[in-house]
């Protein structure tokens, strides 16, 4: 959803639910280097929040972060929490280029959950159909107007010009994702209160699933299963994870029906793919977002549908001193969305 275009220097804003983050990157050819990541971590609801009160602390918080990282340029990227995007992907006639973007508006009016008129849609045309030879298959995104205006006012009024928002689960593909893989690969990003789930052929997206399951969800089971606080289940979570052998499995025995409900998800989320393209075969899932590194839970995943199974790296395609490995690596599964903005070729 580009605003402006032709910008060359801008950064990427990722406005999470427990932190606003920033990656700058010089933007020169296909490996992009990094100039500088940042972020501020939020009180609890703000950025979810419709009151203005909220508006005003997440505009100053964004604006702390800004200044702080001393960044360059005041353009910017902004990604779109994915429970507030729907994005699916149809088939329509082959028609003449005139003729398709009237198609695909009254198409859109049955396949939005919200009115059209009330909806800022984006779309783009991936090729031929899967599924018939007669048709093409096309990537669709909307969010609501007032979401984008309300985001677009409140950066606005700190200084910054917005030349694109995009999907968060666009942006994460476009940074775990190695930019020359065209064999289907699943990006699995586990957050605080949700996880994205998206199966990405060629660069493009083409299925995107918001599943309202998180790292808050699998705490939540330690603190009710093993009468235990917040803070020590987090402790023994992030530290045995789902090893059966840790503590006599209790860590494993407390939270592996929560992990579940992700695992069936997944296993949905892979079953449809298949089903609209049976000759293509997701070659890896790409596993990021805080839960992704508890000990087990990427072999347990590899084990489920016997897959390759790695931990998303946000700085793949980008480069970066050999000296700050340790740090970055360390930062990246955080850090995504607001690096897969930067990279876009604005």
């Amino acid at each position: 959803m580009s605003v402006l275009s032709g910008v060359s220097e801008f950064f990427g804003l990722d406005i999470g639910t427990s932190a606003v983050r920033l990656v700058e990157l010089h933007n020169a050819g296909k490996s992009k280097a990094l100039v500088k990541y940042a972020y501020v971590p939020l009180e609890q609801n703000i950025s979810q929040s419709e009151s203005a009160a909220d508006h005003q602390k997440l505009a100053r918080a964004i604006k702390d972060l800004v200044e702080q990282a001393k960044v360059t340029t005041r353009n910017v990227a902004v990604g779109l929490p994915s429970q507030r995007v729907f994005t699916t992907v149809f088939d329509i006639d082959r028609l003449a280029p005139g003729e398709i973007a009237q198609t695909i508006k009254y198409q859109a009016d049955s396949l939005i959950p919200t009115p059209i008129e009330e909806s800022k849609i984006d779309w783009a045309v991936l090729g031929d159909s899967p599924k018939d030879k007669d048709k093409v298959e096309v990537l669709l995104t909307s969010v609501t107007n007032d979401f984008i205006e309300a985001r677009l006012d409140m950066l606005e009024s700190i200084g910054l010009n917005v030349i694109a928002f995009e999907p968060d689960h666009m942006a994460l593909s476009r940074a775990v994702i190695a930019f020359d893989t065209a064999a289907p690969q699943m990006v699995v990003d586990i957050g605080d209160r949700a996880t994205d789930i998206v199966v990405s052929m060629a660069g493009v997206p083409r299925l995107a699933r918001s599943i309202p399951t998180g790292s808050e969800a699998i705490i939540r089971a330690a603190v009710q299963n093993l009468n235990i606080d917040d803070k020590q289940a987090q402790q023994f979570v992030n530290k045995f994870g789902l090893a059966k052998d840790k503590l006599e499995g209790q860590i494993y025995n407390a939270i592996v029906s929560t992990v579940d409900i992700l695992v069936t998800e997944i296993d949905k989320s892979i079953k449809f793919f298949q089903a609209r393209y049976p000759e293509a075969k997701i070659e890896r899932i790409i596993m990021t977002g805080g839960a992704s590194a508890l000990p087990e839970f990427p072999l347990y995943v590899a084990n489920k549908f016997g897959l390759n199974v790695e931990i998303g790296n946000a700085w793949r395609n980008v480069s970066f001193p050999a000296d700050r490995q340790a740090e970055l690596l360390a930062a990246s599964n955080h850090f995504g969305v607001a690096a897969g903005l930067a990279e876009r070729d604005a």
